[in-house]
């Protein structure tokens, strides 16, 4: 099992969109990237805490390997978008990669160097790439929120288009459902 921190905006988003690969173990919401310890939901929608709203996926890379799993990052969010994901604004959506080791890091910063030399997106990337030094589990109600939610106005707004997204470019990625 190997594990990558990825913060795209909302983990509600993100959490949905993970869930559904194959060879992924686990995804769990979560913050990471400040300095405020044990930090709470309220604390780091404040934006004063420094942390990312982020994602802590476990995964089979005998199954699915990294390149893979930054392929769906990167293509169901918005690397251009400093501290915006669509209407969720603030630092605490920035878009983020925490890594555990240097391998990780290399292999990361090298992905994000092919999206910049193929000109995959018109804007510049602005995706940190940084070392994981605490993740600190989200409360129980955000863990799985999309499938306990699935009615509710943000999910169909925003979390359905980024599954459908999914669906289109990766089915040959997903779990059977």
């Amino acid at each position: 099992m190997q594990s990558i921190v990825f913060g795209g905006g909302c983990f509600w988003c993100t959490e949905a969109v993970f869930r559904r690969l194959k060879g992924v173990h686990s995804v769990t919401p979560g913050y990471a990237g400040g300095e405020t310890p044990d930090p709470t939901y309220y604390q780091v929608a404040g934006g004063d805490t420094g942390h990312v709203e982020v994602i802590k996926v476990e995964y089979d890379s005998a199954i699915i390997d990294l390149q893979t799993l930054l392929s769906v990052f990167f293509s169901t969010h918005d690397p251009t978008t400093r501290n915006r994901q669509g209407y969720d604004v603030g630092t605490e959506y920035r878009s983020v990669i925490f890594y555990a080791d240097e391998d990780k890091k290399k292999e990361i910063e090298m992905f994000i160097k092919m999206l910049e030399t193929d000109e995959v997106y018109a804007g510049s990337i602005v995706t940190e790439v940084a070392q994981l030094k605490h993740f600190y589990e989200a409360e129980e109600q955000h863990k799985e929120y999309y499938e306990k939610n699935k009615d509710a106005r943000y999910c169909q707004l925003v979390i359905d288009p980024k599954i459908a997204k999914l669906r289109a470019k990766f089915a040959h990625l997903l779990k059977e459902s």
